[in-house]
């Protein structure tokens, strides 16, 4: 039986990038004979070609992370795969930009002109190469949305149909790399292998994000039953389906959900559980966060619902004590809610934390004290700003008063970036190694 979710597959996942990396560099080093290197025009092209050839790899690892296969997904977690797909995509962006930046260079040093004339020479006399400038500034588009200091200001909608650009630079790319890449346009084993890592990463696209999804949402025919509010700008969407036990979906997964109402049917977004789904009921609890999510206090009961995943490993099988520890803020109670009813242990082997501004912020409230009453466990509302500025409610003497042996337990931690920031240092000085605090982060 294969390990549980946690850290061992993020340093596998880590190691088979790298290792696919090796052949893909071994391809150059094969096609670059002894001595072939002379001048610093040379290694300028040389650097180039291993560039471009390492970010269009990465290019291919990173629409592979987010393909949304279950078997990855469940042992490494949606938001570990997110982290890595941003790093990731920032240093194929670099590398593509050296590629075309040192290639136009050094063909200008081996020519004897300079890089404006060089320019226009690869431009225009080059075949497929306006195709490739093209790519890359669709490229560059996505990666600038993609920063952090813009990321936040775009709706989630639209941050995510910039995306999709990246398969058209996908191919136009390829056809620049066949019909100028040294290391294809000469080797029919290279363009063969080369197009058989592309056939297959298409292939997981199509199964994943697309045959998969349909066939899941026609089996299960989920529709709205009904909508109902929470909170300040806090709703809950109850759907009803058929035999949903076969989903398999755990307490503090999430899915992606699309709506097929008016307004809403063109895209989706991932909404955690925030209650065990049934085998004929489940429920998601959404937080109007200007980003469409609030249109859904509008829809209407009887809505078909297609649908994503489960996703994600923020579950139960990522603890390997007996006891737990649940931090909550904001709308990071969806998951851990889920998680609060369905964890193993009695008493005080389950104790919550949840963070709010004020009390008609604490969402479930009631559901939590019910559970509390029936299972024994611990519920602790921490409301309100700091108690001084130089004081988290939080911080580790707080949680060493509240949960003195917070040691010896799994951490389970949801919430805005700063509380799971700052929780997290803390929890780290109370002497939670980092190996049990487990993150689920809305970073998708």
């Amino acid at each position: 039986m294969l390990p549980g979710p946690g850290r061992l597959w993020k340093r596998v996942l880590v190691i088979v990038m790298i290792a696919g990396a090796v052949p893909v560099f071994g391809v150059w080093w094969q096609d670059t004979p002894a001595g072939s290197l002379r001048g610093i025009g040379d290694y300028l092209v040389a650097a180039g070609r291993v560039s471009g050839m390492l970010g269009a790899y990465l290019l291919l690892v990173l629409v592979t992370l987010m393909s949304r296969m279950p078997w990855l997904d469940k042992r490494v977690g949606s938001d570990v795969i997110a982290r890595y797909h941003r790093a990731l995509g920032e240093y194929t962006v670099i590398l593509l930009v050296a590629h075309a930046i040192l290639l136009v260079v050094g063909y200008g040093l081996q020519d004897g002109t300079g890089p404006v004339a060089e320019t226009v020479t690869v431009e225009v006399s080059y075949p497929d190469v306006l195709m490739s400038t093209a790519a890359l500034g669709l490229l560059v588009m996505v990666g600038v949305v993609s920063a952090r200091a813009v990321r936040p200001r775009l709706a989630y909608g639209s941050w995510h149909f910039t995306h999709l650009y990246v398969y058209l630079a996908m191919a136009l790319a390829f056809a620049h790399e066949f019909a100028n890449g040294a290391d294809f346009s000469g080797s029919l084993r290279n363009r063969v292998l080369w197009s058989a890592v592309h056939i297959g990463v298409f292939a997981t696209l199509v199964v994943f994000r697309l045959l998969v999804p349909v066939w899941r949402s026609v089996r299960h025919s989920l529709r709205v039953a009904e909508v109902v509010t929470e909170g300040p700008g806090v709703v809950s969407v109850y759907m009803t389906g058929r035999d949903l036990n076969r989903l398999k979906a755990e307490a503090g997964q999430f899915l992606r959900w699309r709506f097929l109402d008016r307004g809403l049917w063109w895209e989706s977004h991932p909404y955690s559980l925030s209650a065990p789904p049934t085998d004929r009921t489940i429920r998601i609890t959404v937080k109007d966060l200007g980003d469409g999510s609030g249109r859904l206090r509008q829809v209407r009961p009887g809505t078909r619902v297609w649908f994503e995943g489960p996703y994600g490993a923020f579950t139960a099988g990522r603890g390997g004590r007996s006891r737990s520890l649940l931090i909550a803020g904001g709308v990071g109670i969806t998951p851990i809610r889920a998680l609060y009813e369905t964890l193993p242990g009695s008493g005080p082997d389950v104790i919550l934390l949840y963070r709010a501004s004020r009390n008609e912020d604490l969402v479930f409230w009631r559901e939590l004290v019910d559970i509390a009453r029936h299972r024994g466990f611990g519920l602790h509302p921490i409301v309100g700003g700091h108690l001084r500025k130089s004081r988290d409610p939080l911080d580790a003497s707080a949680l060493l008063r509240l949960v003195p042996d917070v040691a010896q337990r799994d951490v389970y931690l949801c919430g805005p970036p700063g509380l799971v920031k700052g929780a997290t240092g803390h929890l780290r000085k109370a002497g939670v190694p980092r190996s049990r605090i487990h993150v689920e982060a809305f970073d998708l």
